[in-house]
């Protein structure tokens, strides 16, 4: 998981499928059987005015790193970032929950 983005208005974090969890890599973990997993690699949205969350898999994860990799070409100004941010916050309907 790697935070890509964060401001007042939203924060990105990309989600890795294939990423080991920390509890795998603690020293103390005993051996076991692999657990299987869905591989879910994408991209989670939260829109902080809102509270919502979205999260991006699939095609519209191939959709939104074509952004990506279109602003690493092009650097963008903030306003940019946030107007395409904002079109995806669209699709948020989760209510964001800490824990």
């Amino acid at each position: 998981m790697h935070t890509l983005y964060d401001s007042d208005t939203y924060s990105v974090t990309h989600m890795l499928a294939n990423a080991e969890s920390d509890e795998a890599n603690s020293p103390s973990a005993a051996p076991a059987q692999p657990v299987r997993m869905l591989a879910r690699h994408g991209f989670e949205i939260v829109d902080k005015r809102a509270g919502k969350e979205v999260y991006l898999d699939g095609s519209w994860a191939e959709l939104f790193q074509m952004h990506i990799s279109a602003w690493q070409l092009n650097t963008p100004t903030q306003e940019e970032v946030e107007d395409t941010l904002e079109q995806y916050a669209e699709l948020a309907q989760n209510p964001v929950v800490v824990h």
